[in-house]
């Protein structure tokens, strides 16, 4: 499948605004691929591409999980919209005919973070954080870091503030995104 053809195939699967959200981190992606020195058509798919499982309904996902044979933590029960990026992972090879290990790994990276991740892994997390559609407190703090030349600074400040959102809602934050914080600051 061609990128037109993904593009036009995920305007179909998903809502209007999640689609403009899918563009904005495909672009902003791109921008960063360019920066940082990333392979810019990985960064471009698997920033279209991250939130494909959003197509389904948050009570749907631990059914897709399970069909798809991905195991279901206690954060991931408790807080199922997490699993949208491990099937997401799955799915750009079922549907958009996708087999690259380094966007599925990306997509499956992009909402809680990892230990060690990849540039691209970063560049996705980062770029679904700050894509122009969002608009949110401290988003234009987040912007700003882009312009920044260090990567894992910007991915440390990132995940920060990704566990502080998450604290102040009184909700699970994913031991990944701890681990994968934990990771930066042990390797600085």
């Amino acid at each position: 499948m061609t990128v037109d053809e993904m593009r036009r195939e995920l305007q179909r699967r998903l809502k209007k605004s999640r689609f403009a959200h899918s563009i904005g981190v495909a672009n902003t992606a791109l921008k960063l691929a360019k920066k940082f020195g990333v392979d810019e058509n990985k960064a471009y798919v698997a920033g279209l591409l991250h939130d494909c499982a959003r197509e389904f309904e948050n009570d749907e996902l631990p059914a897709q999980a399970e069909a798809r044979g991905i195991k279901i933590g206690d954060v991931e029960r408790a807080t199922p919209l997490l699993l949208h990026a491990y099937i997401g992972a799955k799915m750009i090879k079922e549907i958009y005919g996708v087999d690259d290990d380094q966007i599925s790994q990306a997509i499956y990276r992009h909402t809680v973070g990892a230990e060690n991740m990849t540039a691209l892994d970063k560049i996705i997390y980062f770029a679904d954080m700050i894509e122009p559609n969002r608009n949110y407190p401290g988003v234009e703090k987040l912007r700003a870091l882009s312009e920044t030349e260090d990567l894992d600074e910007i991915l440390l400040t990132a995940l920060g503030e990704s566990i502080i959102f998450v604290v102040q809602k009184n909700s699970l934050v994913h031991p990944a995104t701890v681990a994968a914080r934990n990771y930066l600051l042990l390797k600085k």
